[in-house]
């Protein structure tokens, strides 16, 4: 892990860039920080550059008003990293199956299980990197998309302790099976119009989880209508089980 740049935010948030081999992350860290800190692992759907105005707004909120650390990752295949090969053909298949209502769990697989079983053993490396810095201790929690990388980290990572999961992303039907061995508390969130999701398949998969703690937090609105209270209820999520 090598950090390439870093600055002082406006609200004392120091906000570092690195790379992890080729991968670049981004790493946020409270401002005063008196004891090492936990950290919140911060997933997305790809494209670090488009998405990091997002991903920085939570990071912040949670360093800033609740004392983590919070780190992401590009993806494989996304921003500046290479493409993996198929996956271009993959999405478009599936988007031609969406419009004309065929079958879709095939694609799916072809589409995501490459992306989960490259990318969460890179989140995991990362996990190894950040907790030998200083500021950060455990314990760790994931939060966001994409929800299949998500499930893989819960039910394979002990290190992580607590996921709020976004739903809005396919999950081949292999990830169900995983999802039963997700026994941490997990906190959902579903976007009850969102046409991306199939409804339905995320009450599914909600039901199918282990945890015996687990909350589905469902709100009226697209994909990109998630009320703004819902970052102050992860927050209070992560603090109830990291602090």
């Amino acid at each position: 892990m090598r950090v390439t740049s870093q600055q002082r935010l406006d609200d004392g948030v120091l906000e570092r860039e690195f790379t992890l081999g080729e991968i670049p992350g981004i790493l946020w860290t409270p401002a005063h920080a008196s004891a090492p800190a936990p950290l919140i692992l911060v997933g997305h759907p790809g494209g670090l550059h488009t998405m990091r105005p997002r991903l920085a707004g939570r990071a912040r909120y949670y360093a800033a008003e609740y004392g983590f650390t919070a780190a992401t990752l590009e993806l494989p295949g996304s921003g500046d990293r290479p493409r993996a090969a198929g996956a271009e053909q993959a999405r478009a298949d599936l988007r031609r199956a969406l419009e004309h209502g065929e079958p879709v769990d095939e694609i799916v697989d072809r589409l995501v299980l490459p992306l989960v079983e490259k990318a969460a053993p890179e989140w995991q490396a990362a996990l190894d990197a950040l907790l030998s810095l200083p500021e950060i201790d455990g314990p760790v929690g994931y939060e966001g998309g994409v929800i299949a990388i998500g499930i893989r980290l819960a039910a394979a990572e002990p290190r992580i302790s607590a996921a709020g999961l976004f739903a809005g992303s396919f999950v081949p039907a292999a990830l169900f099976q995983e999802a039963r061995q997700v026994t941490i508390p997990l906190q959902v969130l579903l976007q009850w119009d969102d046409a991306r999701n199939d409804r339905q398949s995320t009450l599914d998969l909600f039901d199918t989880f282990g945890s015996k703690e687990k909350t589905l937090h469902a709100n009226v609105g697209g994909h990109t209508g998630v009320p703004q209270f819902e970052t102050d209820a992860m927050a209070r999520f992560f603090a109830r089980h990291l602090s």
